[in-house]
Order: C-alpha cells, then sequence, then structure tokens
C-alpha cells in the first residue's frame, strides 16, 4: 500500500499522544477511529480535541468550518476490531513492553495482513514489536512528538525486519500531515529520547546538588543555549511519569 492510498487511520489509545495523533490526522483530511478500553478515556481525549481545535480557532490558524469537519473526520469505538477497517493504524498505548506485545499479537489477527502498524512508542524497539506479529516487514516506529498538533517531527525508526516499502509510506504520510519526518534506526531511547533524557537528568541534578535553582538551570538552557524551554519546563510539560 502506499501513501496515497491510506484513507481511513486507527490510531489505537486515547490518552496524551493518541488524541493528538488523532486529532492531526483528522485534520488533514483522514478518516480516523480512536479506540480506547473505555468510554471515559475516549470522552476525554474529544474533550482535549475540542479544546485544541479551540486554540487553533482563536489563533485564527483554521476557521469554523475546519474545526467543525475535524471533528466530524472522528469516530470512536471500544472494541479493537474496528481497526479491521483501516488503512494504517497506529499505536499509542501506554509505554509498558507486555501491554503492547498483547496488544500487537492481538492486532495482527484483526488487521488485514497487507496494513501496516506504526508504533509511536518512544523507547521500545520496534524490531522486538515486531517480533509479535507474522508481519514484521509492516512494522515501524511512526514517534510524534507531544504536544503532537504544534510539533513538526516524526520520528520514523526501521525495525530489522522494516521493509523500504513500510518505511516510504510512514514518511510520506508525515509528510502529508505537514510534519518533517526523520528516519532513525532502532536503538534504546532512537534519537530523540537518546539525547533529551540525560540532558533533563543532568538539568535535575544541577538542581539536586545545589548547582543553581530550577529557574536559572533553564534560563541558562534558553537563553544560553538558543533552546525554545527550560530542560526542567519540558520534563514538567512532557510529563515525568510519562
Amino acid at each position: 500500500m502506499r501513501a496515497e492510498d491510506v484513507k481511513r487511520v486507527a490510531v489505537v489509545g486515547a490518552g496524551t499522544m493518541g488524541n493528538g495523533i488523532a486529532h492531526v490526522f483528522a485534520q488533514n483530511g483522514y478518516e480516523v477511529t480512536l479506540i480506547d478500553v473505555e468510554p471515559g478515556f475516549l470522552d476525554r481525549a474529544l474533550n482535549t480535541i475540542q479544546k485544541n481545535l479551540n486554540r487553533q480557532l482563536k489563533k485564527e490558524t483554521i476557521s469554523e468550518e475546519e474545526m467543525q469537519a475535524t471533528l466530524g473526520r472522528i469516530a470512536t469505538a471500544t472494541e479493537l476490531e474496528t481497526a479491521s477497517e483501516a488503512d494504517l493504524v497506529i499505536e499509542a498505548v501506554t509505554e509498558n513492553p507486555e501491554v503492547k506485545f498483547d496488544l500487537y499479537r492481538r492486532l495482527d489477527k484483526i488487521v488485514p495482513p497487507e496494513v501496516v502498524i506504526g508504533s509511536n512508542t518512544s523507547s521500545i524497539s520496534i524490531t522486538e514489536i515486531a517480533a509479535q506479529t507474522g508481519r514484521a516487514d509492516k512494522i515501524t516506529g511512526i514517534h510524534f512528538m507531544n504536544p503532537v498538533p504544534m510539533m513538526k517531527l516524526v520520528e520514523i525508526i526501521r525495525g530489522l525486519a522494516t521493509s523500504d516499502e513500510t518505511r516510504d509510506l510512514a514518511v510520506e504520510t508525515a509528510k502529508r500531515l505537514g510534519k518533517t519526518p526523520v528516519e532513525v534506526n532502532d536503538y534504546p531511547g532512537f534519537v530523540s529520547n537518546r539525547v533529551l533524557m540525560p540532558m533533563i537528568n543532568e538539568a535535575i541534578y544541577c538542581v539536586m546538588e545545589g548547582v543553581a535553582e530550577p529557574e536559572a538551570v533553564d534560563t541558562v538552557m534558553k537563553r544560553g543555549m538558543n533552546h525554545p524551554m527550560g530542560p526542567l519546563a519540558l520534563g514538567d510539560l512532557i510529563g515525568l511519569d510519562t
């Protein structure tokens, strides 16, 4: 399957990343089914999408018509079987290997064999995820950044068995969303978190050891290194628990 053939997308997991991914796909004309186990999670996700669209409306980056059209393209479901109707599946469930592995074993039985499944994982091996399925060539990392509607980067992670065709579909799809895809290989933390997490940890050590107050650490990195946000503020934004 080619990127231009993808019309319907299933996003599995309606949390912080999942609702943002659904938002971006729907805003770019895709029919989206957002799937989660609890109706309450889905209601919360739709509320978040509505709030983020309202922000875009106030900033005049979208019109009222575009906002309503985006919302109209998002359906919700609690049954994983609805993913069988998608041309592309994006997995964005909790960052727990066993949860993901179990999900991929189930998706492999539900989703047509020609359909690519992309993982939004930020740290779990794509090769290990792919090994849970009978379609290792059609598994890839499609790692969006938080907050998804604002951030341009998408890491495209190739597992050992990811095919060129799967990589090409992921890259082209990211471009169609207005994102900047960057291809990386399957190593712990990929690039984004391999570089980012040591920086956040060192910022925390600076505070712990009394080198500087939190505001000072963030100011040094913003004004001295031209970062838009300091590492401690960034840690709070992306969520240390996450």
